[in-house]
C-alpha cells in the first residue's frame, strides 16, 4: 500500500505487510540515482530474506541509535519524540534546539567533525543502527567507509524540495525508521492546516508591497528565484516579489547595479546577506543606502536569532515549520493583519 506524500516530490512510501520501502529520488539537485530503503520490523528480521542488491539498505526498525548529518534533521526528530535517539552529529555547534543542545551538553550526542570528513573511527565506536546522510553528490567516501562496516547509511533529501508543504512533509520520511507513522501524519496535518489557514488570512490583504531579497557576496548579489522556496512563502503571503517571474530554483547571482534598477523602490527587503544593524549595511556598502527600505527601516533578517552556539534557527526549524515563518511573514508585510502573532524567525534590522 502506498502511503500518502502530498506535496514532497522527493520521496515515496510504500508499505506492504512485512516491511516498508521508501524510495529517495532526489537525494541532490540533479541526482540520477534513486535509492531505495527497506525497513523491516526487528521481529520480523528472522523471517524475511531480501535480496540485498535491490536495496540500498536494509534497516531494521524501530531504530534505537541514529547518527543525523543536518540540522534539518533534528525538528521532525524532536516532533516525533525520538530525539532522544540521536548519538551523533558533524559541527555540533550548529545545533540551536535547547532540547538537542542538552543531549550534547550531556555527552549524548558526540562530536563527529564535518559532513565532508566525518570521523568514522567514532562512528564505528558509536555503532548506531543507522546513519541519516545528506550530501551534494555521492562523493562522501566517509560513507562508503560506513557502509563497509555493515552499518546502513540513507540519504535524506529534504532540503532539495521546493515548497514549504513539501519540506515539512519529510517528517513522514522519519516516521517508518521508529514506527511513529500516525505521529508525523497529525503532525503534518496540523501545520499543513496552520499554514493553508494563514495563506488564506494573507488574501484579505487590500495591497501586495513589493519585495527585494538577498545582498552581496563579495561583488555578486544573491536573490531568491522565482521558482524557489522563499518565491513560494513570497507569493503565499500576498507580496508582489520582483523576481516572481524567473524560473530559477535557487538564487540568481547579479550586480549591485541590476538591483539597484530593479529593487531600488521596493516597500521591504528580505535577509541582507548576513548583516543584522543598519550600521553594519551601510558600512559593508553605501550604496545599500540607496534602497528605499534602508531610510523607511524596513529590512528584516532571518538571521539575527541564532542558538546558543550561533547556529542560526531559521536553517534548523524553518523548513519543518513552514506556517511560522508565513505568519512572519505576513506580520511584516500586512501589519495589522496577525495582531497576535510574536515573530519566530524573521526580525527587524537593529
Amino acid at each position: 500500500m502506498k502511503k500518502e506524500v502530498a506535496y514532497a516530490k522527493g520521496f515515496t512510501i510504500q508499505k506492504n505487510d512485512s516491511y516498508t520501502v521508501i524510495e529517495v529520488t532526489s537525494a541532490w539537485p540533479g541526482a540520477e540515482n534513486t535509492f531505495k530503503y527497506a525497513l523491516v520490523p526487528k521481529e520480523k528480521l528472522p523471517f524475511i530474506t531480501l535480496p540485498a542488491d535491490v536495496y540500498d539498505a536494509i534497516v531494521p526498525t524501530p531504530v534505537e541509535k541514529i547518527v543525523i548529518t543536518s540540522t534539518t534533521h533534528i525538528p521532525s526528530l524532536e516532533a516525533l519524540g525520538v530525539l532522544h535517539t540521536v548519538v551523533g552529529f558533524p559541527s555540533m555547534d550548529f545545533i540551536s534546539s535547547p532540547e538537542a543542545r542538552k543531549l550534547v551538553d550531556a555527552g549524548i550526542i558526540k562530536e563527529l567533525g564535518t559532513n565532508e570528513n566525518i570521523n568514522t573511527e567514532i562512528v564505528l565506536e558509536l555503532n548506531p543502527d543507522m546513519v541519516m546522510g545528506f550530501g551534494i553528490n555521492d562523493a562522501n567516501k566517509a560513507y562508503g567507509t560506513i557502509k563497509q562496516s555493515g552499518i546502513p547509511v540513507v540519504y535524506n533529501g529534504d532540503w532539495v524540495e521546493q515548497t514549504p508543504l513539501g519540506k515539512a512533509e519529510w517528517i513522514k520520511f522519519f516516521a517508518p525508521f521508529f514506527q511513529k507513522e500516525s505521529e508525523a501524519d497529525q503532525t503534518f496535518s496540523k501545520i499543513e492546516k496552520s499554514y493553508q489557514e494563514a495563506k488564506q488570512v494573507a488574501q484579505k490583504a487590500k495591497e501586495s508591497p513589493t519585495v527585494l531579497t538577498g545582498g552581496l557576496y563579495k561583488d555578486v548579489w544573491y536573490v531568491a528565484g522565482g521558482k524557489s522556496w522563499m518565491a513560494q512563502f513570497l507569493k503565499d503571503a500576498n507580496a508582489n516579489y520582483i523576481w516572481a517571474d524567473t524560473e530559477q530554483k535557487g538564487s540568481i547571482g547579479l550586480s549591485l547595479e541590476a538591483v539597484l534598477e530593479k529593487g531600488q523602490h521596493a516597500d521591504f527587503w528580505l535577509n541582507p546577506s548576513m548583516h543584522i544593524t543598519y550600521l553594519d549595511l551601510e558600512n559593508a556598502n553605501a550604496h545599500h543606502k540607496q534602497f528605499e527600505a534602508f531610510p523607511q527601516r524596513k529590512i528584516y533578517s532571518n538571521a539575527i536569532k541564532k542558538g546558543a552556539k550561533g547556529g542560526l534557527l531559521f536553517y534548523e526549524l524553518a523548513p519543518q515549520r513552514p506556517d511560522l515563518v508565513l505568519k512572519d511573514l505576513i506580520s511584516i508585510l500586512h501589519p495589522g493583519l496577525l495582531p497576535e502573532h510574536e515573530p519566530e524567525f524573521f526580525m527587524p534590522l537593529q
